[in-house]
């Protein structure tokens, strides 16, 4: 196997020293820490049990709104939403005076980590479960980069490869399936078993999160599965760092029922028309969530009458936060030309839409489990190498899920 470049980089003003082994940075989407805890008391992670151990494992703090898009491209920025401009899965873009998906990389304002790397010698790969993040997490980009949903498209001249399920030795899964998530592990394996990358970043796609609970056997054998899939990259001599995006809750009432809060609803029956109120988890794969997460934004026609409509939204049952602009820019760290007038946050049981005929929970899997609040901000981070001193003490104040490639690339003893 060809020694991996060790030049110095720099992205977004940290500069990232990579020792001579493949380096691998994992978003298991969805990824509450509940989800380890439970299947490691059931002895099925010894990977990651091994990783805890002889490396670190513990809590960060994910961006706001802790939403799929947001956090992944913090992750593979490692900056805030307010630097690089993901503000959601979906907005309203005010400018054009439409709602669009926040999928383009035409949105993102700074550049990569995985650029950088490639300029830098790296071999790097970009795998996602989700086709939708491909053109975000690939930004200027000289390498690999493909989604699991879409393995068997994948052509060399707009992807960096072909031949995905010969390479990988699977068929391309079903986006609603835990294979999706595998997959994506899997060809991690794969392209450093082949010597096709040595920088890898691998986002995981929440179908399993959303679907099952911790305890549930079908959950317990997915991280199982998983796993498996991270010691084999730990046995080709990566370095590895294992995130999430977001967590996970139950957004449900005592009989079951999705626990819902329509915002725009509200606010009309109220204070009468003028209100748009936008679900940034609204994303293509709607089946997870019915786009009801625990984060909103509202934009109002009179914003004369916004400190009545803070206070009054404020006072609601389940709500936890109002912010107006200003605030969601300063305390949120959000863009503020892409956040709205308001932006409201929710409990940990319930989510907030915006009316009931925008919301299709037909197609759930089971149980409402969702995220976008303060309550799936926590997430896990685990290190498959000891840490230096330095990194000890950054690890114990407030560490965030996209300070993952700056631990695990320079602060892990090699």
């Amino acid at each position: 196997m060809t020694i991996p470049a060790t030049r110095s980089f720099i992205a977004n003003n940290r500069t990232y020293q990579p020792p001579a082994k493949p380096i691998v940075v994992i978003c298991v989407d969805g990824c509450a820490d509940e989800y380890l805890d439970t299947t490691m008391a059931h002895d099925r992670m010894p990977a990651v049990k091994k990783m805890s151990l002889q490396g670190y494992r513990g809590m960060v703090r994910g961006a706001l709104p802790s939403f799929t898009n947001v956090n992944n491209s913090s992750i593979v920025t490692g900056v805030s939403p307010a630097v690089h401009g993901i503000s959601g899965n979906f907005f309203y873009d005010a400018e054009k005076d439409q709602e669009v998906m926040m999928n383009s990389s035409d949105y993102l304002r700074c550049e990569t980590i995985l650029a950088a790397a490639a300029r830098a010698g790296r071999k790097v790969a970009v795998v996602t479960a989700k086709e939708k993040l491909r053109d975000i997490l690939s930004y200027q980009l000289k390498g690999i980069a493909f989604s699991a949903e879409k393995a068997n498209q994948a052509r060399m001249e707009t992807h960096g490869i072909e031949a995905l399920e010969e390479i990988v030795g699977h068929p391309t899964p079903p986006i609603y399936s835990a294979d999706a998530s595998l997959f994506v592990l899997r060809a991690g394996v794969a392209l450093i078993e082949k010597g096709l990358a040595d920088f890898l970043y691998l986002s995981l796609t929440d179908y399993m999160q959303h679907t099952y609970a911790p305890e549930v056997e079908e959950s317990l054998a997915f991280y199982e599965a998983m796993d498996l899939e991270i010691g084999r990259l730990l046995k080709a001599g990566a370095i590895v760092g294992a995130t999430a995006d977001h967590g996970m809750n139950a957004k449900i009432k005592e009989d079951g029922s999705p626990n819902v809060l329509f915002v725009e609803d509200l606010l009309t029956e109220k204070f009468g028309q003028g209100f748009r109120v936008i679900c940034p988890i609204t994303d293509p794969y709607v089946k997870h969530h019915g786009a009801l997460g625990s984060y909103v934004v509202v934009h109002m026609s009179d914003l004369s009458r916004i400190e009545e409509v803070k206070s009054w939204l404020a006072m609601q049952p389940g709500v936890t936060e109002v912010h107006d602009r200003a605030s969601a820019t300063r305390v949120l760290q959000q863009p503020s030309d892409r956040t709205g007038d308001l932006v409201v946050l929710s409990g940990r049981d319930l989510v907030l839409g915006r009316r009931p005929q925008y919301h299709d929970l037909s197609a759930l899997d089971g149980t409402l489990r969702s995220h976008g609040g303060r309550y799936e901000e926590m997430v896990p981070l685990v290190i498959s190498h000891p840490l230096k001193p330095a990194y000890k003490m950054k690890v114990a104040r407030d560490p965030r899920n996209f300070d993952v490639f700056d631990i695990t690339i320079n602060g892990t003893v090699s």
